[in-house]
């Protein structure tokens, strides 16, 4: 991962609406769900809605497939494995070993 991808996840976790869509598409994995059952579960209008999902998407945090005439959205897991990756791969002021285990479990998943 490069630090523009990451700015940009971080950014568009950094806002209050967006990480609880990030949180609750997590919560729904691996079904996912409809736009629209997002926007009211969390009680945003639609088009808002759309602009949040947009900016997650672009983020590398959700992805979409269309099913009919909806769309569903889901957590992608990989790329927030990426973005925990990038933020811890050189902790621990060069010592490594000290998070080492987290890196190890992360690592495969990227």
């Amino acid at each position: 991962m490069e630090n523009e991808s990451a700015i940009a996840a971080l950014g568009a976790l950094a806002q209050g609406t967006r990480l609880d869509v990030f949180r609750l598409l997590v919560r729904h994995e691996p079904d996912g769900m409809a736009a629209g059952d997002i926007a009211r579960a969390l009680d945003v209008p639609q088009n808002t809605m759309s602009a949040h999902l947009g900016i997650l998407a672009r983020a590398g945090l959700v992805r979409s497939e269309r099913h009919s005439r909806s769309i569903i959205y889901r957590a992608d897991l990989d790329g927030l494995r990426a973005l925990t990756l990038f933020l811890v791969k050189d902790c621990c002021a060069g010592n490594a070993e000290l998070c080492a285990p987290l890196v190890a479990e992360l690592a495969p998943c990227c």
